[in-house]
C-alpha cells in the first residue's frame, strides 16, 4: 500500500531546467542568455523545492514522488485519445484547495476529514468524455466537479456538480447539484461507475452503465478543471479517465496539405505508402499553417531504431526555426532504468522539466497527448502522465526566453542525421477562453 498524504509542504515546481536537446555540433538555436542561465541551472538539477511551511492552498502534490510503474490502458482505448488522471500510486497531476486528508490507498484517492473543498486536476479540460469508479459510505457528500474554478462559489453558475449523496440529499446521486435533482436512492455500498460526456454544456451521465441525467446548460460553462469533492463522510476514487471530444484532424494521410516544408533545411519530410509523415535526414522542420494557443494535441509516434531525438514543438514564432516550446522525443535511459531519462525523455519539456518516467518503446508505435493551457504544459505518454510544469518566467515573444502565451505554430522536429520517425493520427482540440477559472 501506497498512500500519500496531503499535509505535505508547499512544493512549487517552476525552477526552470536547463539542459540541451543539442545536435551533434550542440543547440544551434541557443541564445547567448540561455548559455548563461545554463551554467547557473546545471542539467542534472530537476527542480529546486522551496522547504518552508505552508498552509495556504492551492497545493501542488506528487512532483517530489518516484514515478510509480505505468497501469496499462487497453491498445483500444489509446487509439481513442483516452488518458488517465490517476496513476494509481501518487497525487501527480493534481492541486488541493483545502485542508483535507487526501491520500493514495490501495490504488484509491480517497479522503474522509478536513475542510470543505476540492482536490483538482492542474490542467483545464473543455469538451470531453470523463468515466471514474467512486465508493462511498452512507452519510457521505462528495461530488465530481466539471468545468470548475477551484474554489467554486455557487455550483448553479459557475461550476457542475455531479453529486454523490444519499436519497435524503436534496440532490442524491446523480443530480447536478443547484441545476437537475435526480429521484430515487441511487447509493450502493459497492464501487459505482460515472460515464460522463460534457460538450458545450450538454451533460450525460451513466451511472453504471444506465443513462441518469442528460442536462443543457442555457449558458454553458466551456471549459475549467476536474476536481473530486470533499464535503462530509469517506469517498473513494479510481480509474480515473479521459478522452478529448471534437479534435481537429492535422494531417490528411496523403499528403503535406496545411504543413510548411523547408527544403533548404537538411531533414526530408514525406508522406509514406502506409499514410505516416516520415522524416530522416538532418536538422529541419515541418511546421502547420495555422497557429494555436491553448489546445490538446494527440498524436501516435515510431521510432525506427534505438535512442532518436526528436520533439514536437509548439506555440513557435512562425517561419522562425523551431522557436517555441518543446515536448521531447527520447526513448533512452541512463543506467537502463526508466527513471532516469536521457536529454530530458519522451514527454519532457525540452530544458525546462525532465520527464518523470521512459514510458515508451524504440520501434513500438507510442501515444502522445500534449496539453498547452494558459501558462501550464503536461503530456501523457501512452495515456500515462510524465511531465507537468508551469512557465513562471516574465512573458516574451519567444518561447526560449520567456513565457508564451500567444498562438503560435506547431513544428515536428528533423534532429540530426540519424532521425528516421514516423508520424501518424495527428489531431488537436483547441481550447475556448477561459470565462469561470482564474489562473492559479
Amino acid at each position: 500500500m501506497n498512500k500519500t498524504i496531503l499535509m505535505i509542504l508547499n512544493c512549487f515546481f517552476s525552477v526552470l531546467l536547463f539542459s540541451g536537446c543539442n545536435t551533434e555540433s550542440g543547440d544551434t538555436n541557443s541564445t547567448p542568455q540561455e548559455a548563461t542561465q545554463e551554467a547557473v541551472n546545471p542539467s542534472d538539477s530537476q527542480t529546486q523545492e522551496d522547504t518552508s511551511t505552508s498552509s495556504h492552498y492551492p497545493v501542488l502534490l506528487g512532483m517530489d514522488e518516484e514515478a510509480p510503474e505505468p497501469i496499462s490502458l487497453d491498445e483500444d482505448l489509446l487509439r481513442d485519445g483516452w488518458i488517465s488522471l490517476f496513476d494509481g500510486n501518487t497525487l501527480y497531476g493534481w492541486v488541493a484547495e483545502c485542508e483535507a486528508d487526501w491520500s493514495v490507498e490501495d490504488g484509491t484517492i480517497t479522503v474522509s476529514q478536513g475542510d470543505v473543498g476540492l482536490l483538482r486536476t492542474v490542467t483545464t479540460f473543455s469538451n470531453y468524455q470523463l468515466q471514474l469508479e467512486f465508493k462511498s459510505e452512507s452519510g457521505t457528500n462528495s461530488g465530481v466537479f466539471l468545468n470548475t474554478p477551484g474554489k467554486p462559489i455557487d455550483p448553479s453558475s459557475d461550476c457542475y456538480e455531479l453529486n454523490i449523496a444519499d436519497a435524503d440529499n436534496p440532490f442524491p446521486t446523480g443530480s447536478l447539484v443547484g441545476r437537475k435533482k435526480i429521484e430515487g436512492d441511487n447509493h450502493s455500498a459497492e464501487w459505482q461507475t460515472y460515464d460522463i460526456t460534457v460538450t458545450d454544456g450538454a451533460i450525460k451521465v451513466y451511472l453504471d452503465g444506465n443513462l441518469i441525467l442528460d442536462y443543457t446548460d442555457d449558458a454553458p460553462i466551456n471549459r475549467g478543471y476536474i476536481a473530486l469533492q470533499h464535503n462530509s463522510g469517506k469517498v473513494s476514487f479510481r480509474n480515473i479517465l479521459l478522452r478529448p471530444i471534437g479534435s481537429s484532424s492535422l494531417f490528411n494521410g496523403q499528403d503535406l496539405t496545411g504543413w510548411i516544408e523547408y527544403p533548404e533545411m537538411d531533414s526530408r519530410f514525406s508522406v509514406d505508402t502506409d499514410g505516416h509523415i516520415y522524416v530522416e535526414n538532418g536538422r529541419g522542420q515541418l511546421e502547420t499553417e495555422d497557429s494555436y494557443a491553448d489546445f490538446i494535441l494527440q498524436l501516435e509516434c515510431f521510432t525506427h531504431a534505438p535512442n532518436l531525438n526528436s520533439g514536437i514543438f509548439f506555440r513557435c514564432i512562425p517561419g522562425d526555426t523551431m522557436m517555441g516550446y518543446e515536448s521531447q522525443i527520447h526513448n533512452g535511459m541512463k543506467d537502463n532504468n526508466p527513471l532516469t531519462p536521457e536529454d530530458h525523455g519522451t514527454g519532457g519539456i525540452f530544458r525546462r522539466q525532465t520527464a518523470r518516467r521512459i514510458v515508451a518503446t524504440d520501434q513500438e508505435w507510442f501515444y502522445n497527448t500534449i496539453i498547452a493551457d494558459g501558462d501550464h504544459f503536461a503530456v501523457w505518454v501512452n495515456g500515462y502522465q510524465v511531465s507537468n510544469w508551469r512557465d513562471e518566467r516574465d512573458s516574451d515573444e519567444n518561447p526560449r526566453r520567456g513565457l508564451r502565451k500567444e498562438a503560435g505554430t506547431i513544428m515536428i522536429q528533423g534532429h540530426d542525421p540519424t532521425t528516421q520517425i514516423s508520424f501518424r493520427n495527428l489531431s488537436i482540440l483547441e481550447l475556448p477562453a477561459m470565462s469561470n477559472v482564474t489562473e492559479q
